[in-house]
């Protein structure tokens, strides 16, 4: 069995976002990375893996809803990771 994970250098994480956000015309600067990476692994942890990207995707619409700046993806971020930490998926089944 063979272990296709890829792992980026942080240099390659950087110069991946700086593609990404000149291709969607986003200004660089208003991307946290380290932020982004916690909240994937808070909900990877306290929710499920696969809800990561989706959770990133909706604190970035409710981030750009607001105004997009760093300081409301911070606010997004900070509403899902408390979300997160709170959630258990037995007791949402009910």
């Amino acid at each position: 069995m063979t272990d296709n994970t890829q792992h980026l250098p942080v240099e390659a994480l950087e110069d991946w976002t700086a593609a990404a956000c000149a291709a969607l015309e986003i200004d660089r600067e208003s991307v946290d990375i380290a932020l982004l990476l916690d909240l994937a692994r808070d909900v990877a942890h306290g929710v499920a893996r696969p809800a990561a990207p989706l959770s990133a995707y909706l604190a970035g619409l409710a981030a750009g809803r607001a105004g997009g700046s760093r300081e409301d993806t911070a606010a997004a971020a900070a509403t899902i990771t408390a979300l997160a930490a709170t959630w258990r998926a037995d007791e949402q089944d009910s």
